[in-house]
């Protein structure tokens, strides 16, 4: 096993909490190492964490980001570096859900940046960039050989997206330029000198307080958390003895539930548990184990020193000697906290509202809604209809989408905080927000298809059945009506609907599929929801945008696979239709409406188009039904729907053929194809 011994180290964000302990062990251990550490000092960095390290000869700090390439061209060359231990990056999941651009531009733009600089130079000997185990995705509960370095990688949330995004960057660079890389990814680290945003300091800070624990959701999430200081000897390891080109996890098999930690919290100030744990709105999505294989590590000769009872009871007594070493911390104890970072890095605290509705920071509101600036027309406008929607769906497709269209036309909104089958939270949210309308654009269609339905049929029916139910049902009592995004992957062709007649099932029609788990519950919903008479159900099909990066686009999926059936169906171009469901809503439509575009568009003459407007060179090949069946699990719908409602009511909704060809091939063109 070769040795590398370094020079001269560049540390990024070694102000924060695991850069920090790395930092301080290296400076402390190799005194002829030069370590030069740079850092923002963000809200979540501080160089107190440094303070065993600043009297040393071989420390050197300096305030910088990583994203302005002169700086760290110019570090790179006076300092001459030959090692980069790459730690800077949000981090926060929660964070990530109401601030991903800042998300992207740190973890990823910073990257690459840093890359850039490397290729340039030319001298660095190692870059060591450091992951995170979230990139992974959720471990299956009954999993009994965790994630390996070369799983797939399988993001879920902001956060782990920009890291998994960042981890590309850096193979590339291995690759294409041959710069010296090495990846980790770590399982949770605790320890002294953590922002309490993190649960285990949280817990501790609120323990010392007398304040109860909050647990998002049932606390039956699974984690696996390592001592800062075994987490500093593993990079301290794979500074010396990693290999270029790999991966390493820095990992333990020993898991513990969230609702178990609180509880060791808890006896460690002897507090009774049923007595200071409190359960609140879980975030939008909550992985609900992750779980590594750190045999590879092992084999380089490092292993986990220090035992949880040891470790949580030493972070105790740090917490307790040091409670005052992050300021006030009020905002990041709060059951869900937003870090708000601001131009020309000034950080606040996005505060949520309490329990009476009330909040205590002038930048609250930020963290929900995108607030839209009051002009001139509008103050010169009093009687123009101010509507205001509650919207739920933040983090999928047509919410976020719907969210940028109320920006573009100057429509007040905010998204919704509640998780819809908890009726509580959906009231506190109408209560606070004070809505005209709701969209609910939230529930399962799978991941990363209908298939996942089949195996996790209670998480369906919760979201989809009883989530949708309870939002309406809610709404109902308010007076107000929903805008409930449904589907209409509910029928086949049949004897009455066969294809290519061009008889599609209309609204008042019995859904008759019922290949996917998926879909029943769909139904299921959609005739019960017939009881409210303050819903307007838009059935969707094979939603398609102008967004062809979009893994959800239904073009953007046909365009990658081998083999395509070739069907026609009904579909819907969202640039054309969700301007429509707005309208829809300030007409307060109700009902059930077909929500395609009318006639039907094969998968092959959507191919077709994509070869002459994108790729003339553009190849695909088909296969049958029968033969599709044996790759997936439930079966798909295939109809043709009667949009003649929705036509008759906006009389300009083009077919689907024209709509594609105005909405998404034009706009897209790489050719020189004309229609």
């Amino acid at each position: 096993m070769s040795s590398y011994t370094p020079k001269n180290i560049l540390i990024t964000g070694a102000a924060g909490f695991i850069a920090s302990h790395v930092a301080n062990r290296l400076i402390r251990s190799y005194p002829d190492y030069k370590i030069v550490v740079l850092d923002k000092l963000d809200y979540c960095s501080n160089l107190k964490n440094l303070r065993p390290s600043q009297s040393s000869p071989n420390f050197k700090f300096v305030k910088g980001d990583i994203a302005s390439a002169d700086l760290v061209n110019y570090l790179l060359i006076t300092e001459s570096i030959d090692t980069i231990m790459h730690f800077a990056a949000q981090t926060h999941v929660d964070n990530s859900f109401g601030n991903s651009f800042e998300f992207t531009k740190n973890n990823i733009y910073g990257t690459h940046v840093l890359l850039e600089a490397c290729k340039v130079t030319g001298q660095i000997r190692r870059f060591i960039h450091v992951s995170t185990d979230e990139v992974y995705g959720e471990t299956d509960e009954d999993a009994v050989v965790g994630n390996h370095e070369a799983s797939q990688l399988l993001p879920t949330n902001p956060y782990s997206a920009t890291k998994a995004g960042a981890e590309m960057l850096v193979m590339a660079y291995g690759r294409s330029y041959g710069l010296p890389v090495i990846t980790t990814r770590g399982n949770n680290v605790y320890g002294p000198n953590q922002f309490p945003e993190k649960l285990i300091p949280k817990f501790i800070l609120l323990a010392m307080r007398g304040k109860p624990l909050p647990i998002h959701g049932d606390g039956s999430n699974v984690r696996s958390y390592l001592y800062c200081e075994d987490v500093a000897e593993a990079f301290e390891v794979i500074l010396h003895k990693g290999e270029v080109g790999h991966v390493y996890n820095i990992g333990t098999k020993k898991e513990r539930r969230v609702i178990d930690v609180a509880t060791d919290v808890c006896k460690l100030f002897s507090k009774d548990p049923d007595a200071s744990i409190k359960f609140v709105e879980n975030r939008p999505f909550n992985d609900q184990r992750y779980f590594l294989d750190d045999e590879k590590l092992k084999i380089l000769g490092w292993s986990e020193r220090t035992t949880w009872e040891e470790g949580l009871k030493k972070t105790m007594e740090w917490y307790t000697s040091n409670p005052d070493w992050w300021g006030d911390v009020s905002g990041a104890l709060l059951p869900h906290p937003r870090m708000l970072m601001m131009p020309g890095g000034i950080e606040r605290h996005v505060e949520e509202a309490d329990e009476n509705g009330a909040a205590s920071s002038e930048f609250t509101k930020t963290q929900t809604r995108m607030v839209v600036p009051i002009t001139k027309n509008t103050v010169s406008s009093p009687r123009k209809p101010c509507f205001k929607f509650l919207i739920y769906g933040r983090t999928g497709w047509i919410g976020g989408v719907l969210g940028q269209l109320c920006e573009k036309q100057e429509i007040a909104f905010e998204y919704g905080k509640g998780r819809l089958e908890n009726r509580e939270s959906l009231i506190a949210d109408i209560q606070n927000v004070k809505p005209t309308h709701v969209f609910n654009a939230a529930g399962v269609t799978g991941r990363p298809n209908v298939d996942w339905c089949e195996s996790h049929k209670p998480e369906t029916i919760r979201a989809n059945v009883v989530g949708t139910l309870t939002l309406a049902d809610v709404c109902r009592e308010h007076g107000l009506l929903m805008m409930n995004f449904a589907t209409g992957c509910i029928f086949e062709y049949d004897a009455t609907h066969p294809m290519g007649s061009g008889i599609g099932f209309k609204e008042e029609d019995t859904p008759n599929f019922a290949g996917s788990f998926y879909s029943k519950t769909k139904a299921m919903v959609e005739e019960l929801l017939k009881e409210y008479d303050n819903v307007c159900t838009l059935r969707v099909r094979m939603p398609i945008s102008s967004d062809l990066n979009n893994p959800r686009n239904f073009i953007t999926k046909i365009s990658r696979y081998s083999k395509v059936v070739d069907i026609p169906n009904s579909m819907t171009v969202l640039d054309e239709l969700l301007p429509i469901s707005i309208e829809m809503a300030k007409r307060n439509l109700r009902g059930i409406w077909n929500f395609t575009n009318p006639g039907v568009v094969s998968h092959n003459e959507i191919l077709e188009m994509y070869k002459n407007y994108m790729d003339p060179e553009f190849k695909w090949a088909n296969f049958t039904i029968e033969e599709q069946a044996k790759v997936i699990v439930a079966a798909r719908s295939n109809n043709e729907m009667d949009a003649s409602k929705l036509k008759k009511e906006f009389p300009e909704l083009l077919s689907i053929k024209d709509s594609l060809i105005k909405y998404v091939f034009e706009p897209n063109k790489k050719t020189n194809y004309s229609a």
